[in-house]
């Protein structure tokens, strides 16, 4: 959403928005001249944003509770209202369109893709859900007729696309309160795909209950895939097998087993473009990644702080394997904050295994986002699932005290909940440790 704010401001339009929380993100968007409000409150909208007329653009995310109070004025006072994909489509409709889906692991590959066609001269366009670290937004401008567009399968959203070159990652069973169950969701995966143009590439991780024209994975022999994965000082380096092509020593700028596999599909885009084999390597190797995907916030020897924003059982165990991989000798903290009621419902079996994997877990109280309580869905009933001793119920101020009284040497904070606002003053803390 807020790429779409400052794509329109970048082409001179007055925008404006409302979000549930002040954020660094909006104090962001607020500086670049983007009026953002906090109250749910249709008498304090401006003049302009009253009446529907031509010169009018309302877009919203399904993300947004359903009883929210502007939603509905703007629906009773005959605003067409539209979905950021419908958007999206819309902007794309008339480019070459390289669309990352995935219910994990899209947000870092659309920003790797975009970032190997800038760093190499190739260039885009680009609408990503995170924050680029290289480029500190998450909208990027270009000067030729390609973007890269993160594809958002919640609500069916990327149905609303056509890509010249489709994506996708995973399709683990989530949002289930809204497909009902998996089959639903794997069907939309497949509708997404066949919504590739006619002479376009489809390109698929292997294992998944689809298929695409080129198949990639992280290690298993298939089209494309990476071979010799191995951590160095702490960084991962691969060799990557595809498209005829052998690319060797590929230093990767951001940690992760699951960052590797993510690699190998933003390579195989990279090369169906034309790109230089050498000009990959140097761009992988200068990627910082997204915000809140595998970030280091602090990093000395007796202090790592990393933030994440993996909310489904697997992106967790791709994330704290990836930890254990490359910090097999250090205690992990972790804290945890579930994203829905419905999801920690669905996946609470999941989420306990995988939690398990922690020398510590430090558990929050589930982000509600959009949805009202499920009565005997809890963090504490989650809690009481985990097989492991060191665990605890804690509030956002207990993290704090409990990391400046005992100063663990590996902590990362995991969800897609308001667990970022902890980042700041976990950073100050552990900056500190000596």
């Amino acid at each position: 959403m807020s790429g779409l704010a400052r794509y329109f401001k970048h082409l001179g339009y007055e925008v404006s928005g409302y979000d549930k929380t002040e954020t660094e993100l909006t104090q962001a968007l607020v500086s670049e001249g983007i009026a953002v409000t906090y109250q749910d409150d249709p008498s304090q909208l401006a003049e302009v944003y009253r009446t529907p007329s031509d010169e009018s653009l309302l877009i919203f995310t399904p993300a947004i509770p359903h009883n929210l109070q502007l939603k509905h004025f703007f629906v009773q006072q005959g605003f067409q209202l539209y979905k950021r994909s419908e958007v999206l489509g819309i902007i794309s409709a008339s480019r070459f369109t390289i669309a990352v889906a995935g219910t994990h692991g899209k947000t870092t590959t659309s920003t790797m893709i975009a970032h190997l066609l800038k760093d190499s001269g190739y260039d885009c366009s680009a609408f990503l859900g995170g924050i680029s670290s290289n480029y500190n937004s998450n909208v990027l401008y270009g000067h030729n007729n390609v973007v890269v567009v993160e594809a958002d399968e919640y609500d069916r959203s990327f149905l609303t696309l056509h890509p010249n070159i489709a994506v996708v990652t995973s399709a683990d069973a989530d949002h289930l309160d809204i497909y009902g169950d998996e089959r639903h969701l794997i069907e939309s995966f497949r509708l997404f795909l066949n919504r590739v143009v006619a002479d376009g590439t489809s390109i698929v991780k292997k294992g998944l209950p689809f298929s695409g024209m080129i198949t990639y994975a992280k290690e298993d022999v298939c089209d494309a895939y990476a071979q010799d994965i191995r951590v160095v000082d702490g960084e991962f380096y691969f060799d990557y097998v595809g498209n005829h092509v052998l690319i060797e020593h590929i230093h990767l700028g951001i940690p992760g087993l699951h960052n590797v596999e993510n690699a190998v599909a933003a390579i195989t885009v990279a090369l169906l473009l034309g790109i230089d084999a050498e000009k990959i390597k140097a761009a992988l190797g200068s990627f910082s990644g997204a915000k809140r995907r595998f970030e280091y916030i602090v990093r000395k020897p007796n202090a790592i702080y990393i933030d994440d924003y993996a909310h489904h059982p697997e992106e967790l165990r791709a994330f704290l394997t990836s930890m254990k991989r490359l910090y097999p000798n250090k205690k992990l903290t972790v804290v945890f904050q579930p994203h829905l009621f419905s999801r920690t419902k669905d996946f609470v079996d999941g989420f306990a295994e995988v939690l398990a994997l922690a020398d510590e877990l430090l558990l929050m109280d589930i982000y509600p986002a959009r949805e009202l309580p499920i009565e005997g869905v809890s963090s504490l009933w989650l809690l009481g699932k985990i097989a492991m001793e060191n665990k605890r119920l804690v509030t956002a101020q207990e993290v704090l005290k409990i990391v400046e009284e005992e100063k663990p040497e590996l902590v990362v904070t995991v969800g897609a909940g308001d667990i970022d606002r902890l980042v700041k003053p976990l950073k100050e803390l552990l900056s500190n440790v000596r």
